[in-house]
């Protein structure tokens, strides 16, 4: 079957690639020229494990093509749009191009998280060229919801072995060419849920929106557990051994970030907003995450009596999430400006995202980019962890306390036994431990 991915978002490579290893011919219409050089080596810029692997094997295959251009032609159109948020007039404009040919089929899959209605939109604008065959029937042009459910790290496997997947679609036609075209990505069992479109849209903001909850929610217990002298990590696996409840999304740390993650968020409660419904739940789930990430400071503030003038910290992890080079909206932005408010010098580590940091910081007295853990902690007067990295789990704790000024760990993830460390003599503060 012959397809086109539109995008340049992680969605839409991961999608392109699956979609051309079972067998199909897949253009990939690049939108970002930045993007195109680079995917043509089989270079993905998102660094997903497994991805620029998965893209070159395609592209020496001969099953998948990267274009600046894409060109319709008069025969059946099935098209993934995979856009980032911002890029509606961009979904437009290609529809624009498909009026070129108004008696071919199109099949329009959007995967692209716009406002709810959007799928619906740009189906209507689909219709406005549709036109009789030689045969009398009418063309079908009918646009679908494929919300993106992948997650950075795994999204790979999200798309070739989804747990479940969510297709927005009133049309018997489409259904049954997406069913044919996501088969081989479907066989365990059926997982497809088929809603209408709007529907879909808001499902995919409404399960981010409850993932935020979860998140928030026991970031608000565990800074209760501080107070209460209460270990969270106990209350955790006993909230989360609750079947009603499950374990999922259930660990305390330092806030979330992550560009997707947090502006499906803000999506949906904007979505609320403006259909005068309101979200005070929402809104508060975003100002308790913001606040979350003034966790360490706060607890580093107190522990040196307000004085951080002068003092060096090491921090480990700048990527929003272990496995990213991220650092869209990650907690340790709001720390490193909180901490450089003060006059404190900062030496940090991290595996992938380091470059990502430079380009947000530039060049800086007060930042040191280290190349390996330890070498953070020279000079500096406390650790603190803010991405729970693997290779930060086991370290060797010996050396730390003998780099270190002071035996001082400040564990925003609560990956650290609060027991074993203090009794190796170090001072511990985790999330509600």
């Amino acid at each position: 079957m012959q397809l086109v991915v539109a995008g340049s978002s992680l969605c839409a490579q991961v999608t392109a690639a699956a979609l051309a290893s079972t067998g199909n011919e897949v253009l990939l219409y690049i939108d970002q020229p930045m993007h195109f050089h680079a995917l043509q080596k089989g270079h993905s810029l998102w660094r997903e494990p497994g991805l620029d692997e998965f893209i070159l094997e395609q592209i020496t295959a001969g099953r998948l093509k990267i274009s600046l251009n894409y060109a319709p032609t008069a025969t059946t159109q099935r098209i993934f749009l995979a856009m980032a948020p911002n890029q509606q007039d961009e979904a437009v404009m290609l529809i624009k191009k498909l009026a070129t040919y108004p008696k071919a089929d199109v099949l329009l899959i959007n995967q692209s998280t716009f406002p709810v209605g959007t799928t619906e939109y740009l189906e209507a604008l689909l219709r406005t060229t549709s036109l009789q065959k030689n045969d009398g029937s009418t063309t079908n042009r009918v646009a679908v919801s494929l919300p993106d459910l992948m997650q950075e790290g795994s999204a790979i496997a999200g798309f070739t072995r989804p747990n479940h997947l969510l297709l927005g679609c009133a049309n018997d036609w489409a259904e049954a060419e997406v069913r044919e075209i996501l088969r081989p990505f479907n066989r365990r069992r059926d997982n497809l849920m088929v809603m209408t479109p709007r529907e879909a849209e808001f499902t995919k903001l409404a399960i981010t929106g409850m993932l935020a909850t979860r998140l928030s929610f026991m970031n608000d217990m565990a800074n209760l557990a501080d107070s209460l002298q209460v270990d969270i990590e106990r209350v955790r696996q006993g909230v989360g051994a609750d079947p009603r409840i499950g374990e999922q999304y259930l660990y305390p740390g330092c806030g979330f970030g992550g560009l997707s993650f947090s502006r499906d968020v803000m999506s949906l409660a904007h979505s609320l907003e403006s259909s005068g419904v309101g979200s005070d739940l929402l809104e508060e789930v975003l100002a308790i995450n913001e606040r979350q990430k003034e966790l360490l400071f706060r607890k580093l503030w107190h522990y040196f009596n307000t004085n951080l003038k002068g003092r060096t910290f090491a921090i480990w992890g700048a990527a929003f999430k272990p496995g990213s080079d991220r650092i869209d909206n990650a907690p340790v932005l709001r720390l490193l400006q909180a901490l450089w408010a003060q006059g404190a010098k900062i030496k940090i580590h991290d595996p992938k995202a380091l470059p990502a940091l430079l380009e947000w910081a530039g060049e800086r007295e007060d930042l040191e980019l280290c190349e390996t853990p330890y070498e953070a902690l020279k000079e500096a007067d406390a650790l603190l962890l803010v991405t729970e990295w693997k290779n930060y789990w086991t370290p060797d704790f010996e050396q730390i306390k003998a780099t270190l000024k002071q035996p001082v760990i400040l564990d925003g993830r609560n990956i650290y036994d609060p027991t074993y460390i203090r009794s190796l003599g170090f001072t511990y503060f985790g999330v509600g431990r």
